[in-house]
């Protein structure tokens, strides 16, 4: 039997490590299917894009994170910056910080007032300490000249003046010169001159103690000092000083609206 009739098996195949296509009419025995389950040429495949000269440059990654850091830190500065100009303008919390055993008013000169208003701040504060004391020193006056059996209205009448006036002197007239001399607002020195002017007038009408509007024992004016003294000389001592304290508050008050007028058109 002559072997070489016999057809070659490999005839048909097709060198896949050949550069050149297949010859037409050659059937390929590779299945298609390898080139779909492989991905290869396919327009879903995913790409990822790795910057290897990044990787392999260290200089490269330590300039990027100086300048990161730097970024980083011009921009803490511009906030730090913009949280400065926010806390300058905006009006500071009024925190209770006075008196310091038991705070109950706001009260921070030495730090909210400007440097060359801060003595007639001071002056001020001390004239509606004064009012306090006078007004406190006249419920004892009078507590001396209810004992005294000058009769418990007098008492009511002056327990009322000093729980109103306290506070009402702090915020009506005290209040608005602090925050005026803070933000150099023209409308709170408005307040606190119709106020303050009110305020004046109480103390001058007080240390006189007319016996109308107020019953005339329930305030230690001179008229009530003399009415008193006549019947007890105890009290009537105790009506003298809060004549005294009275006196000494008006001429205190004068004085105050007198600088801070003259500091307000100062500054206009």
């Amino acid at each position: 039997m002559n072997r070489r009739e016999d057809p070659n098996p490999f005839d048909e195949e097709v060198n896949p490590f050949s550069n050149g296509a297949a010859a037409p009419g050659s059937k390929s025995r590779i299945p298609q299917m390898v080139a779909s389950t492989l991905g290869f040429g396919q327009k879903h495949d995913a790409t990822v894009d790795i910057p290897l000269d990044s990787m392999n440059d260290p200089k490269k990654k330590q300039n990027e994170l100086t300048n990161w850091e730097a970024d980083l830190k011009r921009r803490e500065k511009d906030i730090k910056r913009r949280e400065e100009v926010v806390a300058g303008a905006a009006i500071p919390t009024d925190d209770r910080n006075w008196p310091p055993f038991f705070p109950i008013i706001h009260h921070d000169i030495a730090n909210e007032i400007p440097v060359h208003a801060q003595k007639l701040q001071y002056l001020a504060f001390a004239s509606w300490l004064g009012l306090v004391l006078c007004l406190v020193f006249n419920v004892i006056a009078v507590i001396v000249c209810w004992i005294k059996g000058g009769g418990v209205k007098i008492f009511f009448l002056a327990t009322i003046y000093a729980l109103l006036g306290v506070p009402l002197s702090y915020v009506l007239w005290y209040r608005p010169l602090y925050r005026a001399m803070r933000t150099d607002s023209a409308l709170k020195f408005g307040g606190f001159f119709l106020f303050y002017l009110l305020h004046l007038g109480f103390c001058i009408f007080a240390a006189i103690a007319p016996p109308i509007v107020f019953h005339g024992k329930s305030l230690t004016g001179i008229l009530a000092a003399i009415d008193v003294f006549s019947d007890d000389a105890l009290a009537g001592i105790f009506y003298l000083v809060g004549f005294g304290l009275f006196c000494l508050e008006s001429l205190l008050s004068f004085w105050v609206l007198q600088k801070v007028y003259t500091y307000f058109r100062g500054n206009k």
